[in-house]
């Protein structure tokens, strides 16, 4: 039988674990500095731990602090980015729109004020640009749209193989806009192309697309259309898909056939989605750079012979890059940053119309 003394250890003396396992095993309450259920949080005579307590207030205040500045953490990295890849280049180019600077010395700037700005208004080459601007965004956002309107509603049918219809219709988003430019270039040659190809079957004469005014503008809406319909029917499709079942079977009570289903139902629940869908658009065509650019590889940023489908994003390059006039082209950037406001606008104002009449 273990032997155990009943009289703790000397004052400032630590039990030794001989004499903790007796105490255990005899039942005995725990020897002084060995612990008890808290870890040592008692002192001799039952008296609470300062150091523990000091310790547990140091563990509460870590947490708070935690469950306080930790989600500022987890997002910081988004703002560290955007102070360096997104508001600094704004502001920066802004302050250069109201200089004279040459991309050759981009640190020498000569104070200018609004100059950039009127001779922009005053440019013959500017309001061409965004003339082109404007028709190709027309062209390439209202058929794509309505193309992606009708293949999310023809998805949303429980079709066999869907996954593989829904990932196919991705593919051209994935595509990288160079290769997407190279076949549409191949497919609207004057001479070899299968589209002159296919219209002189019905009898129609060989368009120039290149080098005409309608007809370029036409076969660049067209790899616009090419590559976004997909991802905008994905769009579409998972704002159907939200629909509830109950709007559509009450329609069908009341005789309601697919199309007026589609009309009277699925259109007004998809308005919020369609009106994005169009600012998207709407701001991605403002922008339009790479497949103006790569139509017509011989015309570089000129955007054909005649600027014929030369973008704001083009005249912005040709300005900054081929012509090196730095400031110019910081007028032409703020001032599609400001059509983009605008655009911004129109939708506010549109969606809270559409708020109070829903």
């Amino acid at each position: 039988m273990t032997h155990v003394s009943p009289r703790p250890p000397g004052r400032g003396a630590r039990p030794s674990p001989r004499d903790r396992a007796g105490a255990r095993a005899a039942g005995l309450p725990p020897l002084p500095g060995a612990g008890g259920p808290a870890g040592g949080g008692a002192a001799p005579g039952g008296a609470p731990d300062p150091r523990e307590d000091r310790r547990r207030e140091r563990r509460s205040r870590w947490y708070r602090r935690d469950v306080r500045w930790s989600p500022y953490a987890f997002i910081a990295p988004f703002f560290v980015f955007f102070l360096a890849f997104g508001l600094f280049p704004l502001l920066y180019t802004g302050w250069a729109s109201l200089h004279r600077v040459e991309l050759t010395a981009p640190t020498d700037m000569e104070w200018v004020g609004l100059k950039n700005f009127a001779r922009l208004m005053g440019d013959d080459f500017f309001w061409n640009a965004l003339k082109n601007t404007v028709t190709i965004g027309l062209l390439s956002t209202v058929p794509q749209l309505l193309i992606a309107l009708g293949v999310a509603h023809l998805l949303n049918y429980k079709l066999r193989g869907s996954m593989f219809f829904r990932v196919a219709v991705l593919t051209p988003y994935a595509t990288s806009v160079a290769a997407a430019a190279l076949v549409f270039v191949l497919l609207f040659g004057r001479d070899y192309g299968m589209i002159n190809w296919a219209l002189g079957l019905v009898g129609i004469d060989p368009v120039d697309w290149q080098n005409g005014t309608l007809s370029s503008q036409i076969a660049v809406s067209t790899i616009v259309i090419w590559r976004w319909t997909g991802y905008n029917a994905l769009i579409y499709l998972a704002a159907m898909q939200a629909i509830p079942a109950d709007l559509y079977e009450s329609a069908a009570l009341d005789g309601a056939s697919r199309w007026q289903q589609f009309i009277h139902v699925t259109i007004p629940s998809l308005r919020p989605t369609i009106l994005f869908t169009v600012v998207v658009s709407t701001i991605g065509a403002t922008q339009l750079f790479g497949e103006p650019l790569l139509f017509n590889g011989n015309a570089g940023a000129t955007g054909g012979g005649d600027h014929q489908f030369q973008t704001l994003g083009l005249y912005l390059y040709e300005q900054g890059w081929v012509n090196l006039h730095l400031g110019r082209a910081s007028a032409i950037a703020w001032t599609m940053f400001l059509i983009l406001l605008i655009i911004a606008a129109v939708n506010w104002l549109v969606g809270r119309r559409l708020g109070k009449n829903a």
